[in-house]
């Protein structure tokens, strides 16, 4: 569906995207992560033809990105572009006819798209008398009223209650069983993680790693982290690596990476004489990865 290769962009002496590839093949949800000023929007500007490359290529369905394949994009950007004072059905309408629906098309998409998102019976609602939930749902439901085959949500759930969030969650898995390419970026690891197939971490304008989360995890030796709480923690670490347990610091929490899944019993015999608080023991999730990538890259 969205094949980029060699992508570059500067902005005078800065070099905002650096060869960048990224192949999101249909009907898959991608998500692509990274700090701010990686290159995320700067990308999705230019998959929407909005901003030029200094060179590379992009295809869309395989045709070159051009005014033509603005329509098989829909974008519901990190703020909502919604008309406040206009009902959900107006705003849909508004858009539609930017993309040049016919009036039986427009009639027929904004009652769809609307089910879609699950605000039919706030139709006829302002959008300034919704939800934050509802307004978020009814920005992404601008992106689809036109039936795009790629649909690119940025940051979706920022600022949202967990309660949004997951219905949110719930829309873009209904957007892939559709069979519509989603290209997501997130600061919400554990959102990448529920939701992507595969996810692509950025980091000065190119793709430091890529994969689904089981092929991610592979990039580092550990098969299992565990927190560990104890007023001794030089004689814990160096405890840790005689038995080849690297540390790592995740904020104030100390923890340390399991090269093979242990028994809690087992964990707690390695420490035997150094007292121990507390132990938690975690998966490898996706931002001890991106943390281990970023920092130690």
């Amino acid at each position: 569906m969205l094949t980029i290769k060699n992508l570059n962009k500067s902005y005078r002496k800065r070099q905002v995207l650096q060869n960048l590839n990224l192949h999101i093949a249909s009907g898959e949800i991608y998500g692509l992560i990274g700090a701010n000023g990686a290159g995320k929007t700067t990308t999705i500007n230019i998959i929407c033809n909005l901003l030029k490359a200094d060179s590379g290529d992009i295809q869309i369905n395989h045709q070159p990105v051009s005014e033509s394949t603005k329509k098989l994009i829909g974008v519901a950007p990190q703020e909502n572009i919604l008309y406040k004072t206009l009902s959900c059905e107006e705003n849909l309408k508004f858009f539609a006819d930017i993309y040049g629906l016919n009036r039986k098309e427009r009639q027929r998409m904004i009652a769809e798209t609307l089910v879609a998102v699950n605000l039919i019976d706030r139709a006829k609602h302002p959008v300034e008398t919704l939800s934050g939930g509802m307004q978020r749902r009814l920005n992404i439901a601008v992106a689809l009223v036109h039936q795009p085959q790629l649909v690119i949500l940025d940051e979706p759930t920022t600022g949202l209650d967990i309660e949004a969030r997951y219905e949110i969650w719930e829309l873009i898995r209904q957007l892939k069983n559709q069979g519509i390419t989603v290209l997501l970026t997130t600061h919400l690891l554990d959102e990448a993680e529920r939701l992507c197939q595969r996810i692509g971490i950025l980091k000065n304008g190119h793709i430091l790693a890529e994969g689904s989360l089981a092929e991610l995890r592979r990039l580092i030796p550990a098969q299992e982290v565990i927190l560990v709480q104890t007023e001794f923690e030089e004689q814990a670490i160096a405890r840790a690596k005689e038995y080849g347990f690297a540390h790592r610091r995740y904020g104030s929490d100390l923890a340390f990476w399991l090269p093979e899944p242990l028994e809690l019993k087992e964990i707690i015999a390695r420490f035997e004489g150094i007292a121990i608080n507390s132990i938690a023991r975690q998966p490898v999730r996706l931002e001890h990865i991106y943390v281990e990538l970023m920092h130690h890259h």
